[in-house]
């Protein structure tokens, strides 16, 4: 399908360039302007369920991804002074298996950098760097948005994925209030080489503790392992995530913890922190024929693993709507929402739940710290838990006519 409608994005992050791609291969028009001036590589690790791998699938990036993703045999729970392990579930040909698709562990500036190339083989001057989406207007189905530099475009639609911060939902409603939580995150990548054989197994690991916990799993091609570790500190209220700190910093806060913790900040690279924040997801994130996607409408905390994945889903929902009813941008980007709002809040409620089952007071001493992992990661509320993200296909979800 060929048409003339065309979409400005704004913000050319995963969520926004997932829906620029899926709308570029159904023949729409669309133009992403990006306030940065070029385009990095940021981040670190991230991890892509099959709800999130079975998307990128289906938009033909399986073979550009392969080389770089790496498919871990499961997942464990460990305590953060003993070492004592749990498998939390089974990752490889289990997820296929049981969910009809991989899950994936992925470098988030690859992952990228590879969509990047997918939209701009189809439409080589797409991506519009250094164009920060200040504001919008909009009359007769046509969007108007202003950059800050006084440029302005018009289109048909215009999907905000300019991220928590955006600036396109803090004119539309008002934006949710920031809660700090209270946590800090500390992230950094290790050479898998010169890391013990331990730590070079192809899982991925939370380690719980009283006071924090430390997620570790292979990117890559297995080359690096991903270190995130979250610990309680009132103090730093900073949510960037280009905050470079130092690693006696962030030994102190793991002070006690397991031997195998500490040797990963001993040779990973310059540690970043930042503050976690909670928001509450918006209701309704549609207004005329501008709509959110991603970050913009439902911050989560990083609990599920499930945020880059969300925008995943919604950057191609998005698209298989406005694919359904491209005469009605308005009931397209409404069946949209109506489709994305549920799951979404419940992802963020479940994230939050998460937090509390990670730091839990019951992990200090190590008798009460195995009943409580027998009782919390008991493998029926682990499927309970996870097993309804996984299941989800946003490939087939029925789209409204």
């Amino acid at each position: 399908m060929q048409t003339t409608t065309r979409i400005i994005i704004a913000g050319a992050g995963i969520g926004g360039l997932t829906a620029a791609l899926a709308l570029l291969q159904r023949g729409f028009d669309v133009t992403v302007f990006e306030q940065a001036p070029e385009l990095k590589e940021l981040g670190a690790g991230i991890q892509i369920a099959a709800n999130g791998s079975r998307v990128l699938i289906e938009l033909g990036l399986e073979d550009k991804l392969k080389p770089i993703i790496c498919e871990a045999a499961s997942k464990e729970v460990r305590l953060w002074n003993t070492g004592q392990s749990w498998k939390l579930f089974d990752l490889g040909a289990d997820s296929i298996k049981r969910f009809g698709a991989p899950y994936w562990m992925v470098h988030r500036g690859d992952l990228h950098r590879v969509l990047l190339e997918a939209v701009q083989a189809l439409k080589p001057d797409a991506v519009v760097t250094g164009a920060q989406v200040d504001g919008f207007t909009q009359s007769d189905g046509i969007v108007t948005v202003q950059l800050a530099d006084g440029r302005s475009f018009t289109g048909n639609a215009l999907i905000g994925a300019d991220g928590v911060h955006s600036k396109l939902r803090s004119q539309m409603f008002r934006s949710p209030q920031a809660r700090f939580t209270g946590l800090m995150a500390w992230r950094g990548l290790a050479p898998m080489d010169k890391l013990s054989p331990e730590l070079q197994r192809p899982v991925g690991t939370n380690w719980i503790g009283p006071g924090g916990h430390v997620i570790t799993y292979p990117i890559r091609g297995d080359s690096l392992l991903n270190f995130v570790g979250l610990v309680e500190n009132v103090t730093w209220t900073r949510e960037s995530w280009t905050e470079a700190g130092t690693k006696e910093e962030c030994k102190a806060d793991f002070e006690g913890w397991n031997p195998l913790i500490h040797e990963v900040i001993d040779v990973m690279s310059t540690p970043f922190r930042w503050a976690l924040v909670s928001r509450d997801p918006l209701p309704v994130w549609t207004e005329g024929n501008v709509t959110l996607l991603g970050d913009a409408c439902h911050p989560t905390l990083p609990f599920l693993a499930q945020g880059a994945i969300m925008a995943i889903e919604d950057g191609l929902i998005v698209a298989r709507c406005l694919e359904e009813q491209p005469d009605d941008i308005n009931a397209a980007l409404k069946a949209y929402e109506a489709l994305r709002t549920e799951r979404t809040a419940a992802i963020v409620r479940g994230s939050e739940a998460n937090l509390h089952r990670f730091h839990n007071q019951a992990l200090a001493e190590t008798q009460t710290a195995v009943e409580y992992v027998e009782r919390e990661w008991e493998p029926d509320k682990v499927r309970k838990r996870y097993d309804w993200l996984f299941e989800y296909d946003a490939t087939h979800v029925p789209i409204p006519a």
